[in-house]
């Protein structure tokens, strides 16, 4: 009966378009037939549609589940907006109070409802189950199916409930939806819904429009994003961050710099995040700061750029977050920044779980590093991933492939992987295999015996560089295959076996090169750029100053401080915040003939100041500056401080230094009454006054062995705070 629908005239009638997108059409009789349906298709491909259609068309009321209550408002909204009456579509979930539980409850009841979308944690509820018992169900969509699997990039265990819920209510056929699953993710979907008889549907994972980009991370990364963000004005986009405290102080610098931008995450309550999100799609926003709490479903079609500023944990969530990006089919650019030092960071927030998540988890992270560190086309990886080949060489629309490197023939080194690979019998993964041809007697391998083998250190005279981007793309020329089932291990495909009966010519790129130098590299890039004439000013005007003051030079502004002045030639009082050791008082104290000399020797020598100055930042007065600056306020011992802050005593006066160098003034006389000696005070004081520099060494050598190191440190807190604040 169902096959007599018209669905173009339905689809007309409802949602105003004239055909359907891709499988639609098929998923939708697939289910209208009473049939289970699994579908695989990305971010924009039009999931939700596959299953409002259906819901408005069949009996009975559609139960959706899904793990997002701002998604559940998007889209019932949506729905009641193309429908003649209220109530057709609702949702069931924490943000109710009874009286809207109870009017939904009427309204489905009434047959009104056609579609309830519950959160999983809603649909456990026992008084929902008796409730929904007595329900005509039409079907059960369970979208984000990916959060099922603990291969999924967002599982959640609530949703392994489902399955036994569905069996309590009633059955029906369940449709399972999900933008991004690997195989095995797909087969776990399956298994614990228990459809592993669904008809599956697999779309594309390409996305042509999408532009993907790896950066390094160094420490200027919000300077780089906001010129990034400059060039791309009024455009809509969302920036990932792994924590909640980089969400709000980045958004706070894109504010700081005239960007129309908010933070969003768990932690802010309910209506600041839907205020947010409305604003978002409603334009008074740009761009949005986020953690992967935000977008999952959110149906923005013109979001023009995705920026990781962290390296996401897993390709699935990767994929689907660049995913939001140009839904519309129009310009989409993913930006993804990347430092070995964040993937070190990732695997020690794992240590404590239970060892077969840590292994998952560590898989997962791998992978993502892999297509990090790759000079491959980016396209051909991530659909590698997703288990879609890629034909072209080059898709013209990536970093790699925009700037490609020079192949070379990896023949040889091939033939060595796949025969390590046979002779440990199949059963290891690839950093073992990398240490057997590189001859590395691990105790893994010694335990083993596989040092003993004639293939052991095979690869030991060949570079290096070479084992893991020999790895990575004959997995993707199918001369290899990971089994994720077991921890990963490489095993040898047909192809691979041929290869080796009959080698060819196999080129290949070499990895990206991500060194953790290239951080002290720019910086010192920065003080090349420094100009003498201009340093030579700016140290006469300080020492003009510090006469007329009588203090010190240094208490004026550190020589750090004049370098940089002379490298991004600040003009105005609000610039020279942005230099390091610069704080707002200091700033008003000191700076006015700073940036006047600056000012008149720009337009005097015709110089063009560098772009980047204009990039503003924010004090970042931390949760733990807060407390200390509190603390002092109220006069607690600086050691019971440190105690309260579990910080040893030095690491405490590292963070006062900190507080005190950037212009915060603190009074530690306090403490100091309490635990020195008042002529102690006096002369180190008096030397500070005297000195040249602040230098701790050098005040130890001078003072000679007196006095303590932490003596001397707490009076030049205190000296730095009455002279230079």
């Amino acid at each position: 009966m169902n096959n007599d629908v018209n669905l173009n005239e339905k689809l007309k009638q409802y949602f105003g378009f004239d055909k359907f997108k891709g499988n639609q059409e098929a998923i939708i009789r697939n289910l209208l037939d009473g049939k289970n349906t699994f579908v695989l298709m990305p971010t924009g491909g039009g999931k939700s549609l596959c299953y409002q259609l259906p819901s408005l068309i069949m009996d009975g009321t559609a139960i959706v589940i899904s793990p997002l209550i701002a998604l559940m408002k998007n889209q019932v909204d949506v729905i009641n907006g193309m429908t003649e009456t209220d109530g057709v579509a609702h949702y069931l979930n924490s943000s109710l109070n009874k009286s809207a539980i109870d009017k939904v409850k009427s309204d489905i009841l009434e047959g009104k409802t056609k579609l309830l979308y519950v959160a999983p944690e809603s649909l456990t509820k026992e008084d929902n189950v008796d409730f929904l018992r007595g329900v005509k169900i039409s079907f059960y969509a369970v979208d984000e199916a990916h959060c099922i699997s603990e291969w999924g990039h967002d599982f959640r265990p609530e949703y392994r409930r489902i399955r036994p819920i569905i069996n309590e209510i009633g059955e029906a056929p369940v449709i399972a939806l999900t933008a991004t699953a690997t195989d095995k993710v797909r087969t776990d979907i399956k298994k614990s819904l228990g459809i592993l008889d669904a008809t599956e549907y697999k779309s594309s994972f390409n996305r042509p429009n999408l532009y993907y980009e790896v950066r390094h991370k160094t420490k200027d990364i919000d300077k780089q994003i906001v010129k990034f963000i400059k060039q791309n004005p009024g455009k809509s986009g969302i920036i990932y961050c792994l924590s909640r405290k980089k969400v709000e102080e980045l958004a706070a610098v894109l504010r700081a710099n005239d960007i129309k931008a908010a933070a969003y995450h768990a932690g802010l309550d309910s209506g600041t995040r839907s205020t947010t999100q409305d604003d978002f799609l409603m334009e008074s926003i740009d761009v949005i700061v986020a953690t992967i709490a935000f977008g999952m479903g959110i149906d923005k079609p013109d979001v023009r750029f995705v920026i990781h500023y962290d390296i996401p944990k897993s390709l699935e969530g990767y994929y689907q977050e660049t995913g939001r990006a140009g839904r519309d089919g129009g310009e989409g650019k993913c930006i993804a920044f990347y430092s070995y030092k964040d993937l070190k960071k990732l695997e020690k927030f794992m240590e404590g779980k239970p060892v077969a998540e840590q292994d998952i988890g560590r898989q997962l992270l791998q992978e993502t590093a892999a297509y990090a560190e790759s000079s491959v086309c980016r396209r051909k990886m991530l659909l590698h991933y997703f288990g879609e080949e890629y034909d072209k060489d080059n898709c013209g629309n990536c970093d790699n492939c925009l700037h490609p490197k020079t192949k070379i023939e990896a023949k040889d080194a091939l033939l060595v992987v796949l025969a390590a690979v046979m002779a440990i019998k199949e059963d290891f993964r690839t950093d073992y295999v990398i240490d057997f041809v590189k001859g590395k007697d691990t105790n893994d391998i010694v335990a083993h015996k596989h040092d003993k083998l004639e293939e052991f250190g095979s690869g030991e005279d060949m570079d290096e560089k070479l084992w893991n981007p020999v790895i990575r793309q004959a997995l993707i020329a199918g001369y290899l295959k990971k089994d994720v089932e077991n921890y990963g291990t490489l095993k040898l495909t047909s192809a691979g076996k041929k290869f080796m009966k009959n080698p060819q010519s196999f080129m290949i790129v070499l990895d990206n090169e991500f060194n953790e130098d290239e951080e002290e590299e720019s910086h010192e890039a920065a003080s090349s750029a420094l100009d003498p004439t201009l340093h030579s000013m700016l140290k006469d005007l300080r020492k003009k100053v510090s006469k007329k003051a009588g203090l010190p030079p240094y208490v004026i502004f550190q020589d750090i401080s004049l370098e940089q002045m002379a490298t991004v030639y600040p003009i105005t009082l609000d610039d020279l915040q942005n230099i390091q050791g610069v704080g707002a008082g200091k700033a008003r104290r000191y700076g006015k003939e700073f940036v006047a000399l600056i000012k008149k020797y720009c337009e005097e020598n015709e110089i063009e100041r560098p772009e980047e100055l204009r990039v503003r930042t924010v004090a970042k007065k931390s949760v733990l500056k807060v407390k200390i600056i509190q603390s002092i306020d109220r006069q607690v011992a600086l050691d019971d401080i440190a105690e309260a802050q579990g910080l040893e005593f030095d690491e405490l006066l590292d963070e006062v230094e900190a507080i005190v160098y950037s212009g915060t003034k603190l009074n530690i006389d306090y403490f100091l009454e309490e635990v020195m000696d008042d002529d102690h005070i006096d002369d180190i004081y008096e030397y500070f006054k005297e000195s040249d520099t602040d230098d701790l060494e050098t005040a130890m050598d001078e003072l000679g062995g007196d006095y303590p190191e932490e003596e001397i440190r707490l009076v030049r807190i205190k000296f730095m705070s009455d002279m230079g604040n």
